[in-house]
């Protein structure tokens, strides 16, 4: 008796400690997909904030994709950077000697508070923070070891991701990076270029340039070709590879070295296909040996992957999806600058919030940037923004955080579309908006566009209320035929309807065919006004 209760213990020691064990165990990327499941925290946050901020901050003119565009006299149909070539030749010297490299080493970010920053997005509504790990200029913005062009050894000489996540742990805040960097190759062929006109025709810009070009010079160690790569005549297969493997070195020492909860790749599929899977597999690996569950996001452009966040670059989905996405927008552009003709806002606060209530009434959830000046703070502009934002999402977040789509996304769609067609716009423009509303990818709606009507409507829910956004209202009467009792939707009877932010009663009657409500004239705030509807699920 005595021996088989020896027996029955070390069975329970061992049984109790496999899962313990199997934790250990690498598993495949496909064997991590078959259990995955998207953790919670992600799916009900429904609102993150992003700073795509990095050294291409530093000029103040030149577009998002300056370190391209500096090295083009003519950027062609990329009109964006079409002042890169012309401000870097006033500000800081020909790109013959005077290249990216240069910049790089003028960024400083010297007002960068990270713990400040991550208080402030965690105040204005923000439950993930996302920071750019690196962009296609091919410059790491953490203590890479398989990379000496880094934030670290040049400019600020701070490991900024690092300084992020710290933050972010002490704020409590989920944490992610972005990474752009797999097209830097073919992004970077104008840097080895040269001037078709002028007294520097023909001279190589410093793409060109070798290690040996820096002896005595700041840049004296460094290698260009680590941050350029080589000219494009002596790219072989060979170095094409060593390029991917380094990619793989670099981004597995950011999935390992930094504790990241989200990991966001641009660009379609796995970067460089296999390289990235592997990148991919490790990220999911050591949150589930860490963790015991795999409590960590993957996003990006993927097409058959169904383990990750679908990403929609500014624009949303069309209808409501049942799996989670996310949609991304900027409030002006992505890198901040002042361009002539490029200040104008594309975004305000109301457009934010109903750009906020499209994406959660569909199970999406939106990822803001705020443009960070190049020394590391935000524009004044931007944080009025932000403030009125935080104000309206703390008024309604019973609305947003943890909410789930109902059966429709919203009732009277198309309102502003149905105002054109009665109005003098022509018909080619009319049927342009149509067709951009049935895209994903840049469908967004901006303060250029047609206002919504006064009756269009957005529906989240969460547990037994169901949530109305009515997006531009007006004080007057409603009418909503999804809300009708016998409806395709078959709601049930509503027994109240309460205005969030106010105690005033609400008029309205329900009838089998829809609705009424009479909107006030008195209402929280001048942005989307939400409504609480019980008995209705």
């Amino acid at each position: 008796m005595e021996f088989n209760k020896h027996i029955l213990i070390l069975f329970l020691i061992g049984f109790l400690s496999f899962p313990a064990l199997s934790q250990d165990k690498e598993l495949s990327w496909e064997e991590l997909s078959a259990t995955y499941e998207f953790p919670a925290w992600y799916t009900e946050a429904r609102f993150g904030i992003w700073v795509h901020w990095g050294a291409q901050t530093e000029p103040m003119q030149g577009g998002g994709w300056y370190a391209r565009h500096m090295y083009m006299e003519d950027v062609k149909h990329e009109k964006w950077g079409r002042n890169a070539y012309a401000y870097h030749n006033k500000t800081y010297g020909h790109p013959t000697e005077i290249g990216y490299k240069d910049v790089l080493n003028e960024w400083k970010a010297d007002k960068l508070d990270t713990d400040a920053l991550v208080s402030y997005f965690k105040s204005v509504g923000a439950k993930y923070f996302v920071a750019l790990a690196n962009h296609h200029d091919h410059f790491d913005n953490f203590n890479s070891t398989y990379h000496p062009w880094n934030s670290v050894n040049l400019g600020p000489k701070r490991d900024i991701i690092g300084q992020f996540e710290k933050s972010s742990k002490k704020h409590n805040m989920r944490f992610g990076v972005s990474s752009h960097d797999d097209r830097f190759l073919g992004w970077w062929e104008p840097a080895f270029g040269a001037d078709t006109s002028g007294p520097y025709k023909g001279i190589p810009y410093d793409g060109h340039m070798t290690i040996e070009d820096g002896k005595g010079k700041w840049w004296e160690g460094l290698d260009p070709a680590d941050l350029y790569g080589l000219p494009p005549a002596k790219r072989t297969p060979e170095y094409i590879e060593s390029v991917k493997e380094n990619w793989k070195l670099r981004h597995t020492e950011l999935v390992t070295k930094y504790d990241l909860d989200y990991l966001w790749f641009d660009g379609y599929n796995f970067p460089y296909g296999d390289y990235g899977k592997t990148v991919s597999t490790t990220y999911f690996n050591k949150k589930r040996q860490s963790n015991g569950k795999i409590d960590a996001v993957l996003a990006g452009k993927f097409s058959s992957e169904p383990t990750t966040v679908k990403d929609i670059e500014r624009g949303g989905a069309s209808e409501i999806l049942a799996f989670p996405w996310q949609g991304i927008t900027t409030l002006r552009t992505w890198f901040y600058k002042e361009d002539e003709g490029g200040l104008d806002y594309r975004h305000s606060a109301r457009t934010v919030i109903e750009t906020l209530a499209d994406y959660n009434s569909k199970n999406g959830n939106l990822v803001l940037n705020v443009e960070l000046l190049r020394d590391g703070t935000i524009p004044t502009t931007q944080k009025l923004i932000l403030d009125d934002v935080g104000a309206w999402i703390h008024l309604n977040s019973e609305a947003i955080y943890a909410s789930k789509p109902w059966k429709i996304y919203g009732d009277n769609l198309d309102s502003y579309l149905k105002v054109l067609e009665n109005s003098s716009i022509g018909e080619a423009d009319l049927e342009a908006l149509k067709k951009q509303k049935s895209e994903e990818h840049f469908n967004e709606r901006t303060l250029a566009s047609p206002a919504y009507g006064s009756d269009e409507v957005r529906f989240t829910t969460n547990g037994d209320v169901l949530y109305m956004f009515v997006l531009n209202p007006a004080e007057g009467e409603i009418e909503l035929p999804t809300l009708g009792l016998k409806s395709k939707q078959k709601p049930g009877k509503i027994s109240a309807i309460e205005m969030i932010g106010s105690d005033q009663k609400i008029e309205y009657k329900q009838d089998n065919n829809k609705l009424v409500l009479t909107m006030p004239a008195n209402r929280p705030n001048t942005l989307a006004t939400v409504f609480r509807i019980k008995g209705a699920l």
